[in-house]
């Protein structure tokens, strides 16, 4: 009868020998690969809903296009009148307590007068415009800025605008985006009990501003005195400015 040596020696040899084989591939062709199959799940279902805040302020500052046309025989004789009055103008505006650095011109032209109904053209005169943007600091100011323009030389007003200060806007628009948040809030509550879906987490939110411009009047409602003060002072109305925002809120669903 073999011994118990004997009966061990064939597969301690096979196991030596499968190792062997073993090493030897890794070593000649790098490691064997092992497939492994991998299943990832992603939970696609949620809900949204939207809310709408809004918030008003009273605008604070304001802006406005002040300006001086003139007609001559001659380019000087216009630039001379043109800049004497820009000068009265500035100057008036500056008593005001407007600083020099919120007056900037913002355009000045010199054009030829040409009369087409001879045989030829025919230069009869110059005309020189300029125009300065004014911005206000002091909303309140803006109906004496624009009655002291006029009655210092201006024949030009146009572009009038009031708005919100940064600083201002920026808490209206934390105003609004709350009181947003809120609706929709209140508003998923609401659906989701009546349809008897269950919500998890907010997930995701989307913001959306509708804020509008700033409040502009027309050149023509007020009087632009060419020189003369008005008959009546300057009313313009700031209003109020309304910042509006839109939020979605995607909730997840159990």
């Amino acid at each position: 009868m073999p011994s118990l040596i004997d009966r061990l020696k064939v597969p301690i040899l096979t196991v030596l020998i499968s190792l062997v084989l073993f090493f030897v591939t890794v070593k000649l062709f790098g490691p064997i690969p092992f497939a492994v199959t991998s299943v990832m799940t992603q939970k696609t279902d949620f809900f949204t809903v939207e809310g709408l805040g809004e918030a008003t302020g009273t605008p604070d500052s304001a802006q406005f296009v002040v300006g001086v046309n003139k007609t001559a025989a001659t380019v000087e004789e216009a630039q001379t009148q043109v800049n004497q009055a820009v000068t009265k103008i500035t100057a008036a505006l500056k008593d005001l307590g407007i600083a020099g650095s919120d007056i900037k011109t913002t355009n000045y032209s010199v054009n030829p007068n040409i009369d087409y109904s001879l045989s030829r053209q025919t230069t009869t005169g110059y005309t020189v415009d300029t125009t300065m943007t004014v911005t206000l600091k002091d909303a309140n100011k803006a109906n004496k800025a624009l009655d002291t323009a006029t009655a210092s030389g201006a024949n030009i007003i146009s572009g009038v605008t009031f708005t919100l200060n940064d600083d201002e806007k920026t808490k209206l628009e934390d105003k609004a985006r709350a009181l947003a948040i809120k609706q929709a809030k209140e508003k998923a509550q609401k659906i989701s009990n009546q349809a008897g879906i269950k919500l998890g987490r907010v997930i995701n939110i989307s913001v959306n501003s509708g804020t509008p411009g700033p409040i502009m009047y027309d050149k023509m409602a007020f009087n632009a005195g060419g020189g003369t003060a008005p008959v009546a002072p300057t009313q313009l109305q700031p209003g109020e400015n309304k910042v509006s925002i839109t939020v979605t809120l995607f909730y997840e669903t159990l």
